[in-house]
């Protein structure tokens, strides 16, 4: 293994760093901590989780399924507009969305509001469902996490022969029975892996869980660790969760090969969309619009209100601190990230060795991990490293030079590199599959170097892929908050951390400014892939 390799190898080892001191917890288990968690809090946190896997689990797929259906195979008034309104709630974190609906339907909300000056009734004389429950939680990650299986659902029905569909309305099975016999089972393991998708985030959330008062696994490592002080009960929690997570990493893998099993099979001929009249073209409607309105037009219409009522503060010189906090610190950890997608999925190419590529899958994983389990497996060895920095300047300068990185926003940037690493990876080596190999060889064959060949050859052609892992980290890390609010330095916010705040000090309409400014860049990756969406559509002729 060449040098250059073995630098790779270790940045990508270095990268998996958080993932490892967490796995290696479980080889070295505190058995009095454990005891004491599942005595007190693990049974409720697994019995949390489960509850919101199988929810918001059978949530997504209704809505993400149902609308992959209507916009796949029928023609009725507004599919165009709604094949990409219903990818907008991407654009809406969900605890801004918890937020949003807190204000509406809580007891001071206008909705209650107006049920009790309609009916003359006060409190204790009707009931109106808790929107801060389990409850609560589940119906706002099903409105937000659904197009994740509506985007990968629909493309797999779009590629679904007709051949198969023809021979089912030859037996005489109509259209509802051919959804169910042969459309279903096709799409399946599109099916799966978006709903897995679905459910990893639903297990990585924080804010949506703490500010509802719902106990799960990532609001109970932030309090074993900040409210009780004990790093290795929080590290152990980790270690559970990490557990969780890598079951849902099998499944979505095991349903990728079953994908790829299907779509070898499938012929070019995909179904034309069929048009729908009277009561089927306003129930298909319907079943499209109200995904879209619950999951971006409520939440977005009400952050409006609350920021034109609050207007004030968008003339406030500490929101446009905090927007320069948050631009600047996502912009660095982008192009920090989009470097190291680059530099590994190039080394990746060059070097394709089995100990590499397993280093880079291990430095890949971050985005399926919980921002808080990172958070918590980088402290441990970014606390070491700053007290070996501070006993050496000890000893050879008698100067104490402080906390430098879990102390400073390297911290940060380290933990935002190691959760979006696999965005702008995943990225950047889909645009270098485009790229032949036969171009490196003619390269070669000039006499280019492997560092020429990169700059004068890959890069002008990764140019729109680079644009994109770009933006979406930007993105990403403008909307994280469990890993920014662990390692955040003394007195530096963020937008999604003002947000929080304001919320949780039930100062909503305050939150509703930086709330609002995080879906609006938010929109930016939502709208680029709309467009290619359309133009995909038009493409085919769609």
């Amino acid at each position: 293994m060449s040098r250059g390799t073995l630098l790779l190898f270790a940045v990508a080892v270095l990268i998996g760093l958080p993932l490892i001191v967490v796995a290696l917890s479980l080889l070295n288990p505190q058995w009095d901590i454990l005891a004491h968690l599942w005595q007190t809090v693990i049974p409720e946190y697994i019995s949390h989780s489960l509850i919101l896997l199988i929810c918001v689990g059978l949530g997504v797929t209704v809505l993400g399924v149902s609308t992959a259906w209507c916009i796949s195979q029928y023609d009725f008034p507004g599919w165009r507009y709604l094949s990409w309104g219903l990818l907008l709630p991407l654009a809406m974190p969900a605890y801004i969305t918890a937020y949003t609906y807190t204000g509406l339907l809580d007891y001071a909300g206008p909705v209650q509001q107006l049920i009790r000056q309609v009916f003359n009734v006060s409190i204790g004389d009707y009931w109106f469902p808790n929107i801060r429950s389990l409850g609560g939680a589940v119906f706002v990650l099903c409105v937000v996490l659904y197009p994740y299986v509506y985007l990968i659902t629909r493309a797999a029905f779009m590629q679904q022969s007709t051949a198969a569909f023809e021979s089912a309305r030859t037996l005489g099975a109509g259209s509802l029975k051919s959804f169910w016999r042969v459309a279903m089972p096709l799409a399946r393991p599109a099916i799966a892996t978006g709903v897995t998708l679905a459910l990893m985030e639903t297990l990585a959330d924080y804010g949506t869980m703490e500010y509802f008062g719902v106990t799960v696994f990532t609001t109970g490592i932030f309090r074993t660790w900040y409210g009780i002080g004990d790093a290795q009960g929080a590290l152990q929690l980790s270690a559970l969760l990490l557990i969780f997570v890598i079951v849902l990493i099998m499944v979505e893998r095991y349903s990728r090969r079953r994908a790829r099993f299907y779509q070898q099979r499938s012929s070019n001929r995909t179904p034309q969309r069929r048009p729908l009249k009277g009561w089927r073209a306003g129930l298909a409607s319907f079943t499209c619009w109200l995904p879209v309105v619950l999951g971006f037009l409520i939440p977005a219409s009400q952050l409006l209100w609350w920021s034109v009522e609050k207007s004030d503060i968008w003339l406030e010189s500490s929101f446009w601190v905090l927007t320069g906090n948050t631009l600047w610190l996502g912009l660095l950890a982008a192009c920090i990230t989009v470097l190291l997608a680059l530099w590994l999925a190039y080394g990746r190419r060059r070097h394709p060795t089995r100990p590499l590529r397993a280093a880079i899958t291990l430095a890949g994983m971050g985005y399926a991990i919980p921002g808080i389990v990172i958070a918590v497996g980088l402290l441990s060895p970014l606390a070491w490293f700053d007290h070996q920095i501070i006993a050496a300047s000890k000893w050879l300068f008698d100067v104490n030079p402080g906390l430098i990185f879990s102390g400073t926003v390297i911290a940060l940037l380290f933990a935002y590199s190691v959760r979006f690493l696999s965005v702008s990876l995943q990225t950047v080596s889909s645009g270098l599959e485009q790229i032949t190999p036969q171009m490196d060889d003619s390269a070669r064959t000039l006499g280019a170097s492997g560092r020429r060949i990169l700059w004068k050859v890959h890069l002008p052609l990764l140019k729109s892929p680079l644009l994109a892992a770009l933006i979406l980290v930007l993105v990403d890390v403008m909307k994280e908050l469990p890993a920014t609010l662990v390692l955040r330095p003394f007195d530096f916010n963020t937008l999604a951390v003002r947000a929080f705040e304001m919320a949780s000090d039930e100062r909503l309409a305050d939150a509703g400014p930086p709330a609002l400014m995080i879906v609006a860049v938010g929109l930016i990756p939502v709208m680029m892939l709309s467009r290619a969406l359309r133009n995909k559509s038009i493409k085919t002729g769609d």
